[in-house]
């Protein structure tokens, strides 16, 4: 005689057991999900704290540049870049302009060192010239042997160039160049490149040498500007010309003399 199995029994068991599995699935799912959103609110939020974290080193940084005596600083944002073939100048677009105080020709630096002038002024941003831009002129002297001379860009991942050098000064590889101070828009002493080549030729007038800059400008997100505020700034004559710094009473005797340079 065998066994009977009633009918019924059996089926709604396992229906049971498949509908609890079931149950189980779905809020494991639901709670998977909840858990993979909880991750990728977490990630946001580290993302977030490590950019904070990053802007408030680079802003203690910045703050750590002292002014020299008689210029104020102020910070700038980067917020675009022109380089390469398609650039018209090698320059940087900052989130400041007329508005805001900022002048063609203010000094743009970083604590390493200089990054250019501001070129062109809009309302509330500026165009800078680096100094890697073939149009940049610095006059600087070396830090040891105190050789002036004039930095001249060359364009972008190129060395710079420093002319004027005599054939006869003692500049040697590894010197510091510092801004000299004597084309009315630099002050004197800020750091601007490191000589990375000296050549000397019994056939020029001048030595050949090259310099490599101190400052990566792709790394910058925040520069300064320098303001002059002790004298009353003046355009020049030419590069090469005589550098007139008025103060502001010697400017009220210029224009009620009435002559012109």
């Amino acid at each position: 005689m065998g066994w009977v199995i009633k009918p019924g029994v059996r089926v709604h068991s396992m229906a049971e057991e498949f509908w609890d599995n079931y149950v189980y699935l779905v809020d494991v799912h639901q709670e998977n999900r909840e858990l993979r959103r909880e991750v990728d609110s977490l990630k946001l939020q580290i993302a977030a704290k490590s950019e904070k974290a990053a802007f408030a080193e680079r802003l203690e940084e910045l703050l750590e540049f002292t002014s020299p005596p008689g210029w104020k600083s102020s910070g700038l944002r980067v917020i675009a870049h022109s380089y390469g073939p398609l650039g018209v100048l090698e320059s940087i677009i900052v989130d400041k302009g007329r508005l805001q105080g900022i002048k063609p020709d203010m000094p743009v630096v970083a604590p390493e060192g200089v990054l250019g002038r501001t070129f062109k002024t809009g309302l509330n941003f500026s165009t800078v010239l680096l100094l890697s831009d073939p149009n940049s002129r610095i006059p600087v002297v070396s830090s040891r042997s105190r050789t002036p001379g004039i930095i001249v860009g060359q364009g972008q991942n190129k060395s710079l160039t420093v002319q004027y050098v005599h054939l006869n000064a003692a500049l040697q590889e590894g010197e510091y160049l510092v801004t000299s101070g004597t084309a009315g828009i630099y002050p004197k002493g800020l750091p601007v490149a490191r000589v990375s080549r000296v050549e000397r030729s019994q056939i020029r007038l001048f030595q050949l040498v090259e310099a490599e800059k101190l400052v990566s400008v792709m790394d910058r997100e925040e520069v300064m500007v320098l303001e002059n505020v002790t004298k009353l700034r003046t355009g020049y004559l030419n590069f090469d010309g005589i550098i007139r710094d008025f103060s502001e009473e010697d400017m009220l005797l210029y224009e009620q003399s009435g002559y012109g340079f």
